[in-house]
Parts: C-alpha cells; structure tokens; sequence
C-alpha cells in the first residue's frame, strides 16, 4: 500500500521537502489541516512543488458516490480506496449546534455481529493514519460549503477501531494536534476490546469511550456480539471502570434495540445493574435496531423504546433515544456495507436465546 497525502507526519513530509526553505514545511502542513486544500489549491506554493507534492502523496479516498437525506442534514460518502475497490463508507451530519463525522476505521469488519451490515459483508483490510484522517478533512471541506466547521468525529463507522489502535490513534493525534478537535469531542466505539481499551487508559488524550454492548448476559452477548466470548462481560466491565478512573470520561453504552431479543424489562433491569457498577459516569444511547439485508428481526416498536428508557432512568440510569438519521440511504448505525453483498450470519433463533 503506498503512501497517501495524509500518512507522513510532519517529520515524514520535511524529509519529502528536503532542499526546500523551511518555511514551505509549515505552508503545506498549514494547507493540509488548516486550509483542507489539495496540494494544487495550496497557493503560497510554487506550481512546479505543488506538483511534485500531489505526485508523491497522491488522495487515498476516490468518491464513488454520495447519498443525501434528511433534507440535506446527513451525507453519506461512498469511497475507493487508490489501490483497489476496496469500499468505504464516511458519514456527515449537521444538527444545529455541531456538524459530526462518523469515520470508518477498516474496510468491513472482522467483529462479526449478525445484526450490523458491516459486520455481514465481512473484513477486508485496516485503513491507515491518513486513510481516516483524509475522510474527516473531505467532510470538513465539504461542510465549509455550508459555512460550517466540523465540531465532532466519531469512530462509529465501518471496521473496530480497537482493532486497528495503532492507526486510529495515529487519526486522534492528527485531528487533535493539527485539526483542533478537543479530546472530549473525538469518540471512539468499540465492540469490548478489552486490551485495546486498556491500552486506551494509558494513552494521553481522554477521548470518550462508546461500548457497543447490546446485551447486559453472557449467554446472549455472546449471540448478539461474538467477541463476547473471548472479553465477557465481567473483563469488559472492569477495563471500563479502569479507564473511567484514569480518565474521568463518561462511559456510554451503545444499546441497539432488538424486538423482543434484548428490549425486554429484564434485559433493562441488567443493563441498570452494570451501570451501578460505574455509577455515576455511565450514559446509556438507545438506538432503535436499523434494517440491514441480512437480519432477520426488526427494530423494537417506539412504544417499547420508550418503556425500556423509563424503566432504565426508575432505576437510576441516564439514557436518551438516538435520533435515526440517514435510515433511508444505509446511513444509520449498522447500515454501512458500501455496497458489498450482505448475508444472514449463523445465529440462534431470538425465541432460543
């Protein structure tokens, strides 16, 4: 895989800027981060260093296709990677008080959970430092055309981002030294990697941590969210508390709601337990479960979402519905397969579970 614009950190781009004043170091790096512009926009640039630039570090991210909806609110990016089809999906979201980017952090993912889109098509290849960062500067310019800056990045799109640490970190430190994004506004998701969020405890920056939990027992985790078998519940847990007591960062639980597999009063009362545990810094995000191909069930009615989130908060729990945006175009938690063909994974009955 060869080098794209955004992979050399600034040490990496001096030595491509050997023989240059060194003012054209900071004229590029101030282009790149500050400006988004693509090498041939950077003007205080000569022409003839503009092109050498762009023919070393070419873009790593080709648009395929972009999708719109909610009046113009969400934009899905559809990309190829330089090397190959390798798709990845990038989505923007404007709301009145912030513009967010949900970055994937792999093409496809490895995790697989039956009822995630990206999880049905399956792993194809981490992405690297500049392949999640140029998907942020892209969204960034395209917001600019609104006048808007881009205030939030989650690493809730394709792929684990605990899977691949070293790269996603590697996207955090580039967003936060050289974009200007706060640690408390970069969050990153996972599955319940346990080394990687322990791992995550030690680094400097106190990003938020997002668990995608879905289910507060053993025997239905390891259903609903396979990786469960080898961190359960218990490790899971107690790496959360670690990192809540070094960071002193909320915890959220990201709960996808499942008609009559995870939504009952049951499965409220055990998810309440677990969030004693951390008291009081845990928040639990509903997310009515969204259509993918290959799932059998349905999304819980709003009828039973709410009963769920008034159960959680009779019991102490902080928890809000998640406002499904971009559920029309495969925008939405879950839905991102970038058009890859999707399969109902081997799985038990919800009645069995």
């Amino acid at each position: 895989m060869s080098t794209g614009l955004f992979d050399p950190d600034r040490a990496g781009l001096a030595t491509l800027l050997d023989g240059e004043p060194r003012y054209r170091l900071d004229q590029v790096w101030s282009g790149l981060y500050e400006q988004f512009a693509e090498p041939a926009d950077i003007t205080t640039l000569p022409a003839p260093l503009r092109d050498r630039i762009a023919e070393a570090l070419p873009v790593s991210l080709h648009e395929e296709r972009r999708s719109v909806s909610d009046g113009g609110d969400t934009v899905k990016f559809l990309w190829r990677l330089r090397e190959g089809w390798h798709p990845i999906e990038t989505v923007l979201m404007y709301y009145d008080d912030r513009a967010t980017v949900c970055a994937s952090t792999q093409a496809g993912c490895a995790m697989g959970c039956g009822f995630c889109a990206t999880g049905q098509a399956g792993f194809t290849r981490h992405l690297s430092v500049g392949e999640i960062v140029e998907q942020v500067v892209r969204a960034a310019r395209e917001a600019r055309r609104r006048n808007r800056r881009i205030d939030n990045v989650v690493f809730m799109g394709m792929g684990e981002p605990l899977a691949n640490l070293e790269a996603t970190w590697g996207a955090v430190e580039r967003l936060h030294g050289d974009i200007g994004i706060s640690a408390r506004h970069l969050t990153i998701s996972t599955v319940g990697i346990v080394p990687g969020i322990r791992s995550l405890a030690e680094r400097p920056l106190p990003v938020n941590l997002a668990v995608s939990l879905h289910a507060a027992r053993n025997d239905l985790r390891d259903d609903l969210v396979p990786i469960n078998v080898r961190y359960p519940i218990e490790d899971l847990l107690d790496a959360c508390g670690d990192y809540l007591s070094v960071k002193n960062r909320r915890i959220t639980f990201e709960w996808a709601l499942i008609d009559s597999v995870n939504d009952t009063d049951r499965d409220a009362r055990e998810l309440a337990d677990l969030c004693v545990r951390l008291r009081p810094a845990a928040h639990v995000n509903l997310i009515p479960l969204n259509p993918t191909p290959g799932w059998p069930t349905r999304g819980s009615a709003p009828g039973r979402v709410a009963a769920f989130r008034s159960c959680l908060e009779s019991l102490g729990v902080n928890a809000t519905i998640r406002r499904n945006r971009g559920t029309e175009i495969d925008a939405a938690c879950g839905q991102l397969a970038a058009g890859q063909p999707v399969s109902a994974p081997l799985r038990r009955r919800p009645d069995t579970v």
